[in-house]
């Protein structure tokens, strides 16, 4: 299969993807012509051509996480982090605003971040209750963290200092809850 039958076939459902993922219809244009350009830079790479589609949305999962921790306002900072710095009122504050985030994840990406960032489960101890290697692991917690701060970046401004401490929180207004779902 050409990259031109490739992109024929998946352009609108691709793009359609990226505009649930970022609210600025411009940066989704953006993100579908890298992910056109890294298609034709990788097509090589693709061993078998029935996965062509989760190999583009994989692509297309990455290319979000990129933009966002190119374009977020603290990208080196994990939620997590920003949440574990601060006082005990606004800690609970926040960890009481995750739980809609994380009923609008898939359960499996919600259980990870329940057990590890909110429980204080060991990522090695679940990782052997999974059956699956540590580093498959940390990468499902990274992915899953990932897409939860995608969510919360996309309802919510942060504003922090240099050391990544918490200044000022507030929701964006023209979010719905809705459009969070």
């Amino acid at each position: 299969m050409s990259i031109e039958q490739i992109w024929a076939e998946y352009k609108n459902s691709l793009h359609a993807f990226l505009l649930s993922k970022v609210s600025n219809p411009a940066d989704a244009e953006e993100l579908l012509q890298d992910i056109l350009l890294k298609t034709h830079l990788q097509i090589h790479q693709l061993k078998d051509q029935a996965s062509i589609k989760p190999w583009l949305f994989q692509i297309a999962n990455h290319a979000i996480i990129d933009f966002y921790r190119k374009h977020n306002n603290y990208q080196h900072t994990e939620l997590f982090d920003v949440i574990e710095k601060q006082d005990a009122n606004i800690r609970a504050d926040l960890i009481r605003c995750i739980e809609p985030f994380l009923q609008a994840m898939p359960e499996d990406e919600a259980g990870l971040i329940r057990k590890i960032d909110l429980e204080g489960c060991s990522q090695k101890q679940q990782a052997e209750q999974l059956g699956v290697s540590y580093s498959t692991f940390k990468s499902r917690m990274q992915k899953s963290r990932a897409d939860l701060k995608v969510l919360f970046d996309r309802c919510c401004d942060f504003e922090l200092d240099k050391q990544g401490n918490l200044i000022d929180y507030h929701r964006k207004p023209q979010q719905t809850e809705k459009r969070i779902k």
